[in-house]
């Protein structure tokens, strides 16, 4: 795995505002000219997290222990590991992320749990994901899945592909399976959104912020739960979250979604 400490990334980028330290200068730079864009940033980065335990959560209470996340970055606080073994010590966990640093980290963390896999792969490589023999002897695909894809999808722009390996991941999970997402949008302030995103062109990883349709048709195929495709912190929101003043303004829209 080569690393390159002159070139920003996503995932470490992401480590930061989450509080990390798995990061370089270079990511940290960007992340401050972010934070001026979007001062919000760090809060709606724990927001991701809190909407990825509490997805987790109720794929456990569907009777769900297998889990796939996909855009996993770098492991922080409240992984999905940690969710589902609170929930059953013997739930299976795979772990997917294109960086090498998220990779090599959750590898270190995990050491040879035999309840979780890691590997480096880009989503569009479903093949190299579903079949790896690692996964396959940890994943039972006649039974249902979580798969997340949580502040992910919006790293990657749109081509028939991504809609191709969305399609085939969804036709190889059985039914009762579970698919979280949690998608950046122009919010009310596009102006400061477009800014950002013209930021992130450096990382390798654009950032690629769709409206409503456009998530929701990365999501077909699959029927949403109440509330539907909300903002995120609306998104059964734990007792005791303080309420969201100005959810509009909230530029991450959340869905979790049935296969039936």
């Amino acid at each position: 795995m080569s690393v390159d400490p002159n070139r920003p990334s996503a995932a470490r980028i992401y480590d930061y505002f989450l509080g990390g330290t798995h990061n370089f200068a270079v990511d940290r730079e960007v992340a401050e000219r972010a934070f001026t864009l979007v001062p919000d940033l760090p809060q709606m980065a724990r927001d991701n997290r809190a909407f990825l335990r509490r997805a987790v959560r109720l794929a456990a209470s569907r009777g769900i222990r297998q889990f796939i996340d996909i855009g996993s970055g770098i492991p922080t606080e409240g992984n999905v590991h940690e969710a589902a073994h609170a929930a059953d010590p013997d739930a299976r966990v795979v772990y997917v992320d294109v960086d090498p640093i998220a990779v090599i980290h959750s590898r270190q963390i995990l050491g040879d749990d035999p309840r979780t896999v890691v590997l480096q792969a880009d989503l569009h490589h479903v093949d190299q994901i579903l079949d790896d023999p690692a996964v396959r002897a940890l994943v039972d695909f006649d039974r249902p899945v979580c798969l997340l894809l949580v502040a992910m999808l919006h790293f990657i722009p749109d081509s028939p592909e991504l809609h191709t390996a969305l399609r085939r991941y969804r036709d190889a999970l059985a039914p009762g399976s579970v698919l979280a997402v949690s998608h950046g949008t122009a919010g009310s302030h596009p102006d400061r959104l477009e800014d950002l995103a013209n930021l992130y062109v450096r990382t390798g990883t654009p950032l690629v912020l769709r409206d409503r349709a456009a998530i929701l048709g990365l999501l077909d195929g699959w029927e949403l739960l109440d509330p539907g495709l909300v903002h995120l912190p609306l998104w059964h929101a734990d007792p005791g979250d303080p309420p969201v003043e100005d959810p509009d303004a909230y530029a991450v829209l959340a869905a979790v979604g049935v296969r039936t």
